[in-house]
């Protein structure tokens, strides 16, 4: 039998890294023939266009392809194999395979669809690559306040206390083969060791920590993990296992949309307008690109809680329509009108 593909599961919650981590591994795979599979929250492919915008030799068109507008944990059968099936029947299938989930996806679930027959005779996950923002566990965006709940809890028993953002951020700890705590430049000396005593609780027996400034790490520490992940999925417990063998995960916690505007004269301001935005409202993720009117390159935007990021990532394509479009994603139920309010100012 010819020998299986490895495919590499980058995972990790909204903000943490993971494109840039992918990025990084493109312009440093040393001649490797990869494929990419992104998977967006929303209908915008943000990420597809920053990586086919990193002008490396061997990210073209035909590389990456997207999932868009659903997650890949959800819809296994109708997206991800036809997918997947489309790559390996290349005239030239790659060497390794990286896919990026969303940042609100499960990675277990997508770990047992590589054992269908179909998958698991030609690909093997060589390993789950979670990605941590650092910044954001050492303010504590992932813990409950136990105090607060409690009070909750003895004001109305009633309440369903589980915080979805926390359990999402657990699975994909729990299913990791390697954990990359990212985003260290971004911390005081002596922080990454109190993140990686809290967060090796949750994590499986003999799963590594790797530090890294800006998702900057070698991939030859990611690649041939040799896991064989399909294989060991009792070993990677969910809060989200139910008792049927189905997973239960239910992706109403998360809204998303999309904002389109016009040219943008004056971006520092719109970058205060989105900040206010993100401060006022259950706003957990904004990502997209803006048209700046007599620039030939398009900037990118790029925000997780209070931090917000901006870049010009390459030119406009002869004939492309320069466009501004943002992807907003918060929590269920956050007022949308208020946020598009405050984004267009």
């Amino acid at each position: 039998m010819a020998a299986r593909i490895p495919a590499t599961v980058v995972t990790g919650f909204l903000g943490a890294g993971k494109t840039s981590l992918i990025r990084h591994m493109i312009e440093n795979n040393k001649g490797k023939r990869l494929a990419f599979l992104i998977n967006e929250f929303g209908n915008l492919g943000i990420d597809r266009e920053l990586l086919l915008g990193c002008g490396i030799e061997g990210c073209g068109e035909e590389d990456v392809v997207e999932l868009a507008n659903g997650c890949i944990c959800c819809t296994v059968a109708d997206d991800f194999l036809p997918a997947i099936e489309a790559i390996l029947d290349r005239p030239q299938p790659p060497d390794h395979i990286l896919i990026e989930t969303s940042g609100l996806a499960l990675p277990k679930p997508l770990v047992k669809a590589f054992a269908w027959p179909e998958v698991k005779a030609r690909v093997t996950v060589d390993g789950v690559i979670t990605v941590v923002d650092s910044k954001a566990v050492a303010e504590g965006r992932f813990a409950d306040d136990e105090t607060a709940v409690q009070a909750q809890r003895e004001a109305d028993e009633s309440l369903d206390h589980d915080n979805p953002l926390e359990e999402v951020f657990e699975d994909q700890l729990l299913c990791a083969d390697m954990v990359i705590l990212n985003k260290l430049d971004l911390l005081d000396d002596g922080s990454a060791d109190r993140i990686e005593a809290d967060l090796a609780a949750h994590l499986r027996p003999g799963v590594r920590f790797v530090r890294a400034r800006e998702a900057a790490v070698d991939p030859a520490v990611l690649l041939g993990l040799d896991a064989a992940a399909e294989d060991d999925l009792e070993s990677r417990p969910s809060h989200h296992d139910s008792h049927d063998g189905e997973d239960d995960h239910d992706h109403d916690d998360f809204d998303s949309f999309t904002l389109s505007m016009a040219s943008i004269d004056d971006a520092d301001a719109l970058e205060q307008r989105i900040l206010g935005a993100i401060a006022a409202n259950d706003i957990l993720r904004v990502k997209g690109f803006l048209d700046r009117p007599g620039v030939p390159r398009r900037e990118v935007v790029q925000a997780v809680g209070p931090r917000l990021r901006r870049y010009f990532d390459r030119a406009w394509k002869d004939g492309e329509t320069r466009r501004t479009e943002l992807v907003v994603i918060g929590r269920k139920g956050f007022d949308r009108a208020a946020v598009e309010r405050a984004i267009r100012g």
